[in-house]
């Protein structure tokens, strides 16, 4: 829902957007040949957007004090890009001497973008098959009580909906090019494949604990016209998404629990032979470790997983990363007394840890918003404090200042790590970590983390404690 604006609020958006796309137009009939993007942000949480291709950075476009922003790409590639705005993203289809406005409020990102200006019809129908997926996730829980050839008709239904609206489309609109017309389609109709792939596990979770029901060919289907290692797109949400349920289905039909190492293990190992192409083959295969690896939220390594994943990556950036983070939990183990290390606060005193935490069961996080939005913890700080009063949580952020913090949170119980703490020989991933201590000074977890499930016993344990 989009918020009240006063009149006058109303009549300098107005005059901003008009700005913009008189601007743009004024391009347009030139002989520029370049593509403008731009628009206008409410409440937003940064002073920047960014486009990106893949994970490269096209452009960073800041915003001016009306919390507008103009950019001109010149040489641009038609294709999907994706722009974001402080932890937030969305994705946008660009192509040469297009000129797009975005206008969105954060409060509610992907509900209040729109788009306008030339090229704004196949941007503006991408956000609303991204906003009705999310709707049919909710709507499919509820069948996933079905026998698989009910589940299906229900899938084959609403795909045969979809895609007579994408046939539709292409005949009204014969001026798209076939490439925007596949990412539609798969826009339209990927998260219904999604569904699919993820059925035998959600059906005998929900009514055969954990026992599978026999599956036909014909419920995969849709498997015959797909290629799982497209490069260009496997940052698509649409395509991420049907590419990682696919790939757990096939590990799951052998009957491994999820959370078993040996799933973890036959999971890199199917990942590898089902992917040829080495890019999209090394991102999810660093992605599959390090996942696992959070889920399990301990010290305790699978070292044959690891193993698998340095034998199978061939992306040495990757490998270093994941070596550090080996080395990162070698270094405080359950059952040590915490190592003392400087942190410091946001007046910039340096404090001890172990000043801080003194006679306390703490729960001590370290992030990194490279990795984990602040939105994201501080929603999990809050809950996990109310369920637990008793318990201190103390949050440090991975090498920060004085001006990068969590503001949904206690200031006073945040704190930053510098370059010359100690604590940083612990952290050389640079990735998320959670020390759980007890009130005597002793380690009870030295990785857990905050996403996992486990997380909730193991604060349990430490008040037992």
């Amino acid at each position: 829902m989009r918020l009240s604006l006063n009149i006058t609020d109303r009549l300098s958006k107005l005059i901003a957007l008009i700005f913009l796309t008189a601007f743009i137009s004024c391009e347009e009939n030139s002989e520029n040949s370049s593509t403008y993007f731009g628009g206008k942000i409410m409440n937003p949480k940064s002073n920047h957007v960014v486009l990106y291709e893949n994970e490269v950075v096209v452009d960073t476009f800041y915003l001016d004090k009306n919390n507008t922003f103009l950019g001109e790409i010149s040489s641009l590639k038609e294709g999907l890009y994706y722009f974001k705005h402080g932890n937030e993203h969305q994705y946008i289809y660009l192509e040469p001497k297009d000129s797009v406005l975005i206008r969105l409020n954060t409060w509610n990102f992907d509900e209040t973008l729109s788009f306008s200006g030339k090229g704004a019809e196949r941007n503006n129908l991408l956000i609303d098959s991204f906003l009705e997926s999310e709707k049919d996730e909710k709507d499919f829980y509820a069948y996933y009580d079905l026998p698989p050839n009910k589940f299906r008709e229900k899938v084959d239904s609403t795909e045969k909906i979809k895609l007579d609206r994408y046939n539709d489309f292409v005949y009204n609109h014969p001026q798209e090019t076939k490439k925007y017309n596949s990412v539609l389609k798969m826009a339209l109709t990927y998260p219904l494949y999604t569904k699919v792939e993820n059925y035998p596990m959600a059906h005998s979770a929900k009514v055969n604990d954990g026992k599978h029901d026999e599956i036909n060919k014909d419920f995969y289907k849709h498997r015959d016209e797909i290629i799982l290692d497209k490069d260009s797109i496997m940052y698509f949400y649409a395509y991420r998404d049907y590419v990682v349920s696919n790939l757990y289905n096939k590990v799951n039909t052998s009957g491994l629990d999820i959370s078993s190492d040996e799933f973890t293990i036959d999971l890199l190992k199917t990942i590898a032979s089902e992917m040829k192409s080495k890019d999209s083959r090394n991102a999810m295969l660093r992605q599959t470790v390090i996942t696992h690896f959070y889920r399990k939220s301990s010290c305790d390594v699978n070292n044959d997983a690891f193993d698998t994943y340095l034998n199978l990556s061939s992306n040495q950036e990757d490998k270093e990363l994941v070596t550090n983070l080996l080395r990162d939990v070698k270094r405080i183990q359950k059952g040590v007394k915490v190592e003392d290390f400087d942190i410091t606060d946001y007046n910039k005193t340096k404090r001890s840890i172990k000043s801080v935490i003194k006679n306390k069961n703490t729960v001590l996080y370290f992030w990194n918003s490279e990795y984990m939005s602040k939105d994201y913890i501080a929603d999990r700080i809050k809950y996990l404090s109310k369920k637990h009063p008793t318990v201190k949580f103390v949050g440090v952020k991975i090498l920060g200042d004085h001006t990068d913090r969590i503001y949904k949170l206690d200031i006073k119980s945040q704190y930053y790590l510098e370059v010359d703490s100690k604590a940083n020989s612990f952290l050389t991933s640079k990735m998320p970590r959670t020390i759980l201590i007890n009130k005597k000074g002793y380690v009870t977890n030295g990785y857990a983390s905050l996403t996992s499930r486990n997380i909730y016993k193991q604060i349990e344990r430490l008040i037992e404690k």
